[in-house]
């Protein structure tokens, strides 16, 4: 096993719920998360014969990833992209169809714990919280040039923020002083702005602005809302998807495009269900499956995971 610390979430029940689509010799699995390539490190111990087309928006990620991971070289194919580009990736490498999908949703465990990349609202860093270092706007762009209503509403809506507008007035308040550089300052001016009675239950009162922040900046619903579409079009028949979701806003997205998938359109009085209108998908969980207590003692940033998965069962 590697010298890496990162331990992959829910690793044990992913690879049980991929294994039965990546026996086959020539398999394939898209890792669309790579990160820090824990997960597909995993699959290939496990299963000999598969092959992993890992995909991470972040070269520093990626970059690591392929460290980690290169004594199985022959067999992983390490992309720079965003997973909404899984139909390209493919297409470019003449792929139709690939037999297994994982997605680990959300922020990696690198970009977390790296201050310099500002994801985190426990430590001074630059407000940044691009997963893409080198493009894009940053938070501190979002924070000092958005208006108050667009402001409010990307905190009410990605972060659920309930003091949405008295937290965009405070950030545009506190602005005029002096734009906003750091993630201390930035947490410091959310606090205040949430009443003191709510701030004493829920943990750090800026997690929910810096979740939204997170979610504007790389644009994260809309490129999930793409993705997961364009994934399932991608599955083999008898492959499997499986996605670690870690906030509700992506667990009803990915809810949405599975039931989607697994639900006839036929009405319910008709006496049969025509071909064209037989589901796609099967469900493999009931609902979404959360990690075990003693998961959460062993890695505590399964707390929050949300997993979902579905197999293929027609074209």
């Amino acid at each position: 096993m590697s010298d890496f610390s990162h331990i992959p979430v829910l690793r044990r029940r992913c690879l049980d719920l991929l294994a039965p689509s990546l026996q086959a010799e020539g398999s394939i699995l898209i890792d669309a998360t790579l990160g820090l390539g824990g997960h597909t490190e995993s699959a290939l111990i496990e299963f000999p014969n598969v092959r992993v087309i890992g995909l991470d928006r972040d070269p520093e990620a990626l970059a690591m990833a392929a460290k980690r991971l290169e004594r199985f070289a022959p067999r992983v194919d390490f992309v720079l992209a965003v997973y909404d580009q899984i139909g390209e990736v493919l297409a470019e490498r003449g792929i139709d169809s690939v037999d297994g999908i994982l997605f680990d949703l959300g922020v990696s465990s690198m970009q977390l714990d790296k201050v310099e990349r500002g994801f985190s609202y426990s430590q001074t860093a630059p407000l940044d919280m691009r997963m893409n270092g080198t493009t894009g706007q940053t938070a501190a762009e979002v924070v000092n040039t958005y208006g108050h209503g667009e402001l409010a509403r990307i905190l009410r809506v990605y972060g659920e923020e309930r003091f949405a507008s008295r937290v965009a007035a405070a950030i545009i308040r506190e602005r005029e002083k002096e734009p906003f550089t750091t993630s201390d300052r930035l947490v410091d001016v959310v606090r205040d702005a949430i009443p003191a009675a709510t701030r004493r239950t829920g943990g750090n009162p800026a997690k929910r602005t810096f979740q939204a922040l997170r979610i504007e900046v790389n644009d994260e619903l809309a490129v999930l809302e793409r993705a997961i579409p364009v994934a399932l079009d991608h599955l083999a028949l008898g492959g499997r998807i499986v996605v670690l979701s870690y906030q509700s806003l992506e667990d009803k997205i990915v809810k949405s495009a599975l039931r989607l998938g697994s639900q006839s359109t036929t009405p319910v009085d008709l006496p049969f269900i025509p071909e064209a209108d037989r589901p796609w998908l099967q469900l493999l969980t009931r609902g979404s499956e959360p990690a075990s207590e003693q998961e959460i003692s062993e890695n505590s940033r399964a707390a929050s995971v949300r997993l979902r998965a579905a197999e293929r069962v027609a074209a």
